[in-house]
């Protein structure tokens, strides 16, 4: 039985922050204290392509800080990307962490299809 589900993504795992970097060939992150046009914040700091000011990822309450002054700064889509790929290796590090299989597909509109196999068979 199939299953589909929407996820409001909170960045909190840190393993899965780095992986979502690789998969998108960014920059390792680094915790720091960054300072922003409108302030500072302090966390895994991810610098998208094109961005003025880095993403910073607050792994303890799960928010992401950034400022792009309305794409102005950096691209939405790329924000979209880092999101997205963040879901995608979360999932895949919590499927592996109970022993199931997990299949990627990327589709034509851009999104992508994870199958998460229960039982470790694929």
């Amino acid at each position: 039985m199939s299953h589909i589900v929407t996820i409001k993504t909170e960045v909190r795992d840190a393993a899965a922050v780095r992986a979502a970097c690789r998969r998108l060939v960014l920059a390792e992150p680094v915790h720091r204290t960054v300072k922003l046009f409108s302030g500072d914040a302090t966390g895994l700091a991810v610098q998208l392509p094109d961005w003025q000011y880095p993403l910073v990822c607050d792994t303890r309450n799960g928010q992401i800080k950034y400022d792009n002054f309305e794409g102005r700064w950096g691209g939405q889509k790329h924000l979209d990307q880092f999101l997205q790929a963040y879901a995608v290796e979360k999932g895949r590090i919590e499927a592996h962490k109970r022993g199931h299989c997990v299949a990627e597909t990327q589709l034509t509109d851009g999104s992508i299809k994870l199958v998460i196999n229960v039982g470790g068979a694929a």
